[in-house]
């Protein structure tokens, strides 16, 4: 690997942050005293007692002795509090540090930027093929609330404005920045609402993709010298306040409130602009008409009728001007109107396109309803008794008008108010402000059909502007999802409903919960392959399919090196749009700025249009590379499963990591589990399971199987045929290195600690044998070192980040470990109060009681119960410091839930 970006990453990240992590010990606050100075010993003692074998708990306690033997448990707790609050604040230096460093990090006109792509188009003479392909072409990048985010809006403006101080190496500033840094909280006192969290991610939508979008577009017309067709190429998806699955917080009047905070974002944004335009076009008959829109549009932001009713009348005007300038002011300043109209043309009134999401089990639930208040008891027997077909027939047939009178259930009142908020928003908004229904745990076509159905009850008509997005997610559903799509695609009323959309589908795909289900490997097959059943379907139907991939942060969860996924699918999968959801710290690791943003859309944005351009360059797979790679899937799946099935599984989650804190932390609207009752695997979302395994440092669901699957290959001598796929496949290559990453982020000396454990040492060995087996195998595949795709600098990143939190983990493990330990203890505690009490009765029945004992078992009731009070209290205090250490650890990881 190239030793001078190495160089490069050392100098503009690692010294930089080493240098002015050095002004956090000149702060004047209580938080710093004595924190800085004790920390980097914490941190080698860490590292020396994890070599030696030593575990968290051992590790605190020998440091408190060593370097604070006069601090009582309240100072020790006091201190570990404080160490999390310096941390915090190391990784948000370390954020800033990098993001400014990044155009000397990365080549912003290198492969697979827009530049690059236009500059190969034009040497091949693909230039009228790439305009062609750019009519019919999008990239939907979807915002969505996810619990992953814990920075808070005002940290994200620090962190923006610090890297800025730093690329510029302002001193002064910085260090203001880092003072005001020091007395910002990182938490938030209670759990933010699903307006809080559209509010969170509007603050991105306004910084950073107002302006990066169009830029993106404007240097693609520029460098092919022509305006494109159609301005639209890159569209915002959103969904806080649309999402309900499984968040009862979400309601119809929060999913209109959150589409009015959208059109007023970009009605404010487009009011700014116009202001910088008068400063500009200050020419005859321009000047006044720029002014006069500029009025209009306030208006508009007031609901005022003499306001736009909508952005077409704004274009209109706007072009109107634009004709002047060029007819009587030689086109001066005429870039910056064009950027503006660009921007409406992009962004319209909606800023982002707000997606409604419900799990299917509720919409079958509010069905069923239904047809009891109309057909009566019996005829929903007749209903639950007939076939999916029957019952898709049945529905077509009913002509019922409904609203939401007709349930008392709060969850099915409000599938009917989401309904009629859809047409409601689009009303204002338009359109596209709210145009997308997706459905959760979609297992057949009746899932599909229902909210076509429900719609037309509710409307009064056919949904003409709706289109219903399926969710398929588990493994199993995978499979059967080309044959689902077809049996709707062969249903007069759904055919029907199709040419009303202009003979398109979206299919949604979850990688999350296909890898909590499948495991790592087996997921991303059945993704692969069941996009190519849906792709063979589509076309034999005339439909044209577009995909739209659940993707969380990691590459457990779909994330990782997402570009290479798309740029490496081959002719069997259709690739008119690239659609994914961008979550929690991805957002804005990957988006923070408009430089880290316009970098990151355009690989996702030329990864599906060199496919088509250069069609050589991802081939189809041959017969034996499918049969291998299959082979190698049905492997890591049965490996996984074992894992999964192992009695202790989810227990060792619960006892050993954080899964059980997800939902006591305020870090997101939504509960970690999508019903009440016990917590099981089909209940528990994909976030908290991914994420706890990151916290552990084990991130299971990255690799676990991989290793059994190259194993068994080279155990009958077709090691080369692996290696042969990898340097074949882009799609293997992908999947690779995405898995490598997610080994880079392991630290199983951690918790080594569990491999004597009676109960869970067979687990922890389980998961430690296979994580040594996929690292040793996968350097074998690739004749690679290093665990990371793509690069050294990428690794030391990884492992700078690891140093800054490793006391942060040991912290984190250190709690659980106290807390295990007192809850034995209250265990016994509990067994000799027992028994004291049986004997005590025994006493009393033989009349040997007498006052004064009666006044002394007083005293000691009492003294009991202040020991219960302190007791409570200290094991709060040690859940809090473990929901505490949890966000430092993810926002250093950026990708790890």
């Amino acid at each position: 690997m190239d030793q001078s970006a190495l160089k490069k990453f050392d100098r503009y990240v690692g010294t930089k942050y080493h240098l002015f992590n050095s002004l956090f010990l000149r702060l004047p606050f209580d938080l710093i005293h004595q924190t800085g100075i004790l920390l980097p010993l914490l941190t080698e003692a860490c590292k020396k007692a994890y070599e030696a074998g030593g575990n968290p708990k051992e590790i605190i306690e020998a440091f408190f002795e060593e370097f604070i033997p006069e601090a009582n448990q309240e100072d020790r707790l006091t201190l570990l509090f404080n160490f999390i609050k310096y941390i915090e604040r190391q990784v948000v230096l370390f954020d800033a540090t990098e993001d400014a460093a990044f155009d000397q990090l990365h080549d912003l006109d290198g492969p697979g930027t827009v530049s690059d792509l236009i500059s190969k188009v034009k040497a091949n003479g693909l230039t009228e093929k790439l305009v062609q392909k750019l009519k019919d072409y999008r990239l939907r990048v979807v915002l969505t609330a996810h619990p992953t985010q814990f920075y808070p809006g005002p940290v994200l403006g620090i962190i923006t404005d610090l890297s800025k101080a730093i690329k510029e190496n302002r001193i002064f500033e910085v260090h203001d920045l880092l003072h005001q840094l020091g007395k910002t909280p990182f938490v938030n006192r209670s759990k933010p609402t699903p307006l809080d969290e559209a509010r969170s991610l509007i603050w991105f939508l306004r910084k950073v993709f107002y302006n990066a979008i169009p830029e993106i577009v404007s240097k693609i017309e520029k460098q092919l010298q022509q305006s494109l067709p159609q301005k639209d190429i890159i569209d915002l998806g959103f969904w806080p306040g649309g999402d309900r699955d499984g968040n009862p917080n979400v309601s119809a009047e929060i999913t209109i409130e959150t589409a009015l905070q959208l059109r007023n974002a970009i009605l404010s944004c487009y009011e700014k602009d116009i202001q910088k335009l008068r400063r500009r076009l200050t020419f005859l008959h321009v000047y006044d008409q720029v002014s006069a829109v500029g009025a209009k549009v306030h208006k508009t932001l007031l609901n005022s009728m003499e306001g736009y009713n909508s952005s077409l009348t704004l274009l209109d005007d706007l072009r109107s001007i634009r004709k002047v300038l060029a007819e009587q002011h030689d086109n001066l300043f005429a870039e910056e109107l064009d950027l503006f109209i660009t921007k409406v043309e992009m962004f319209g009134f909606h800023f982002a396109c707000l997606d409604i999401r419900q799990d299917s089990g509720k919409h079958e639930a509010l069905i069923e309803e239904i047809i009891e208040k109309k057909a009566g008891h019996g005829g929903l027997e007749l209903y639950r008794a007939a076939s999916i077909a029957e019952k898709m027939n049945f529905l077509a047939e009913c002509d019922w008008a409904i609203d939401s009178s007709i349930t008392n259930d709060p969850i099915s009142q409000d599938i009917i108010k989401s309904i009629l908020a859809t047409r409601d928003i689009q009303k204002t908004n338009g359109e596209k402000a709210c145009h997308r229904y997706v459905i959760s745990h979609s297992r057949h076509a009746l899932d599909i059909f229902t909210i076509q159905v429900l719609a037309r009850w509710i409307y009064g008509h056919e949904p003409d502007a709706l289109d219903i997005v399926p969710l398929f997610e588990s493994i199993d559903d995978l499979a059967i999802a080309g044959d689902v799509m077809n049996a709707l695609y062969q249903f007069q009323p759904y055919k029907d409903h199709l040419v009303r959309r202009h003979q398109t589908q979206t299919v949604m795909l979850g990688f999350s919960d296909g890898t909590k289900d499948g495991g790592y490997v087996k997921a991303n097959w059945s993704i692969y392959t069941g996009k190519e059943e849906l792709t063979k379907t589509a076309r034999a139907n005339g439909i044209n399919v577009i995909f739209f991939d659940g993707r969380g942060g990691p590459p457990a969860r779909g994330g990782g090196n997402t570009h290479k996924f798309y740029s490496s699918l081959g002719s069997t999968i259709e690739n008119k749009e690239v659609q994914l959801t961008i979550q929690g710290q991805t957002i804005s690791s990957n988006f923070g700025s408009k430089d880290l943003a316009i970098y990151n859309l355009e690989q996702l944005l030329t990864a599906g249009i060199e496919n088509d351009l250069y069609p050589e360059h991802t081939p189809d797979w041959t017969h034996a590379q499918r049969a291998l790679m299959k082979e190698m899937a049905d492997s890591a799946y049965g490996y996984y499963i074992k894992l999964k099935t192992h009695p202790d599984f989810l227990a060792y989650l619960q006892e050993n990591g954080t899964l059980p804190y997800y939902g006591e932390s305020n870090i997101g609207s939504r509960p970690d589990k999508r019903a009440g009752g016990k917590l099981t695997l089909d209940t528990l979302r994909a976030i908290p399971f991914v994420g706890s395994w990151s916290q552990l440092k084990q991130n299971v669901p990255g690799y676990y199987g991989f290793g059994e699957a190259l194993q068994e290959r080279k155990n009958v001598g077709r090691e080369d045929e692996v290696k042969e796929l990898y340097k074949k496949s882009g799609f293997f290559q992908t999947l690779v290195g995405n898995s490598m990453q997610a080994l880079a982020k392991c630290y199983f000396p951690l918790t080594a600690f569990l491999s004597v454990n009676p109960r869970f040492g067979e687990i922890w060995n389980m998961i430690y044998d296979e994580y040594l087996r996929t690292e040793k195998l996968l350097q074998e595949t690739t004749s690679e070192e290093v665990y990371v795709a793509d690069s050294k600098p990428n690794l030391e990143s990884i492992n700078l980040r690891e140093e800054i939190v490793l006391p942060l983990l040991t912290i984190q493990q250190y709690a659980l470990l106290m807390l295990k330990g007192r809850k034995a203890e209250g265990a016994e505690k509990a067994e000799k109060a027992e028994g004291a009490e049986k004997a005590e009765k025994a006493e009393k029945a033989e009349g040997a009681e007498k006052a004064e004992g009666a006044e002394g078992a007083e005293g000691a009731e009492g003294a009991e119960k202040a020991e219960e009070k302190a007791e409570k209290e200290m094991v709060d205090l040690y859940k809090k410091l473990i929901t505490r250490t949890m966000p430092g650890i993810i926002n250093a990881a950026r990708n790890s839930a």
